[in-house]
């Protein structure tokens, strides 16, 4: 499969070359108007959650070996009568445009974040105790926003199902862990989410979040770690004497193999910030579809890291560390779909006033005024069902798109869109992809993780009220 991926990275990168002569961007390229479109083309994207949500539930065997030709189902069904309605230039435009910009960027982040972090494996003698799982949620939340939510997911998701592994209760660990690494830990820098990284690309100062995402971080992050520390000592009182996990090979203290993959992860960091600071000026059209060479040169840097993280290490670690390709090959099948499926309700929504979802757009303003609460609960709900980067930029511009405006006389409704795109990205399954890949992993290792709608009571008990709080805090 590596090789594969890395074969086909070089190929476009040597056919993206020989198009470097092509026509300025924009010129001539299809348009859609999300003004024209009905609500009802959002049914293939409905489909598909709704597809993710009842599958598990009604038809789990089925699911598991067909959740591909489901998603290409929802795919089909949008893209055939869009071709049919709108013309294949426009369809073709559309569905390269989200491939390249989107689809592609963020499933190769994606996979060599997931196949660099599945090589570094935390030995030692941990124990699935409260204190003991607390301080590795508080560890995981410290440091997803420095090597991203789902670098910090990959890494620690199997030493806390490993240290876990006796224990009869411990779905409300991965649940805990989905809410604080796979999420909210990523707001202090645009390194932890995309949505941050976005507002980065669009003039944002690298430390803006740092400053003013802090608090409201720091205030949701310490209540869900007191909920947490309560409600596993609960459980953990409930264990009776079930035998502990044997540790007769683990070492005493903690020990890193595979530490090499720091070294690759910092080059994913390093990467990923180059394509955000480095501005050639070089760029080519695909059909239409502006692409820079900064961000080409680091899809293929992160595909090289990827590579040589699975050359430098030892396979057997990686066993032992529990890892196989199945959650990113899920991952990819079932957001390639969601992607293509999304374009017509992200076209609503940047068509404003003038769309299908003239309600959502209207709620946020009253006056000429932004309502930064509105602008909280409107990011944050659209993020928890659709991409919440695409979703952070709509709301982005519809608050004037200036970002030195936004960081200056509405730094506070800049916040509002921020905290909401990452914040409510753990209300579900799908608002994060590192959501979909924890509990992918956790199933694989045998445990029985709540279905689509029983994740979203777990966010609504938990998640909900704190956010409420935020509100009236913050907004």
């Amino acid at each position: 499969m590596l090789r594969s991926a890395l074969r086909l990275t070089a190929g476009l990168a040597a056919f993206f070359l020989t198009t470097m002569s092509a026509q300025a961007a924009g010129a001539g390229a299809p348009h859609l108007d999300g003004a024209e479109l009905g609500i009802y083309w959002a049914i293939p994207f409905a489909g598909i959650l709704l597809s993710i949500a009842v599958f598990p539930l009604v038809a789990d065997r089925f699911w598991h070996h067909h959740f591909g030709k489901v998603s290409a189902f929802w795919a089909l069904a949008f893209i055939v009568p869009f071709t049919v309605f709108y013309g294949w230039q426009l369809a073709l435009f559309e569905a390269l445009h989200v491939f390249f910009l989107e689809y592609l960027p963020f499933i190769i982040l994606l996979f060599s974040l997931f196949t660099v972090a599945g090589g570094v494996r935390l030995r030692g003698k941990l124990q699935g105790t409260p204190a003991v799982n607390t301080l590795m949620l508080l560890i995981g939340t410290v440091i997803a926003s420095w090597m991203g939510t789902t670098g910090a997911a990959m890494l620690l998701i199997r030493p806390v199902i490993r240290a876990n592994e006796w224990r009869t209760h411990r779905v409300h660990v991965i649940v805990f862990f989905i809410f604080l690494v796979a999420n909210i830990g990523g707001s202090l820098t645009p390194l932890g989410d995309p949505p941050l990284f976005l507002g980065f690309l669009k003039g944002v100062d690298f430390f803006w979040p740092t400053i003013h995402m802090l608090k409201p971080m720091a205030f949701v992050s310490v209540i869900l770690l007191v909920v947490f520390y309560i409600l596993d000592s609960y459980y953990y009182r409930k264990e009776g004497d079930l035998p502990e996990q044997s540790h007769e090979n683990e070492p005493d203290g903690l020990k890193i193999e595979g530490g090499v993959n720091i070294l690759f992860l910092a080059g994913i960091v390093a990467a990923v910030l180059l394509s955000g600071i480095w501005k050639p000026g070089i760029a080519f059209d695909l059909f239409h579809v502006h692409i820079e060479i900064q961000n080409v040169a680091r899809d293929v840097l992160l595909l090289v890291i990827a590579g040589l993280s699975w050359k430098f290490t030892s396979l057997q670690s990686r066993m032992a560390n529990g890892f196989s390709w199945f959650p990113i090959i899920e991952v990819g099948k079932l957001f390639s779909a969601i992607f293509i499926t999304i374009i017509p309700a992200i076209a609503i929504l940047k068509s404003g006033t003038a769309g299908a979802l003239e309600p959502v757009i209207s709620a946020v303003s009253a006056d000429g005024e932004p309502v930064n609460y509105m602008y909280f609960w409107a990011t944050g709900f659209l993020s928890s069902f659709l991409d919440n980067a695409p979703t952070y930029l709509v709301f982005f511009n519809t608050a004037g798109g200036d970002a030195g405006h936004l960081m200056g006389p509405l730094a506070n409704t800049l916040l509002a869109v921020s905290a909401g795109a990452v914040f409510m990205g753990a209300n579900t399954y799908i608002g994060n992809a590192p959501n979909f890949m924890v509990r992918s992993i956790a199933e694989e290792r045998g445990i029985s993780m709540p279905s689509f709608f029983g994740y979203m009571l777990w966010s609504g008990a938990i998640l909900v009220p704190c956010f409420v709080a935020v509100t009236f805090l913050f907004f």
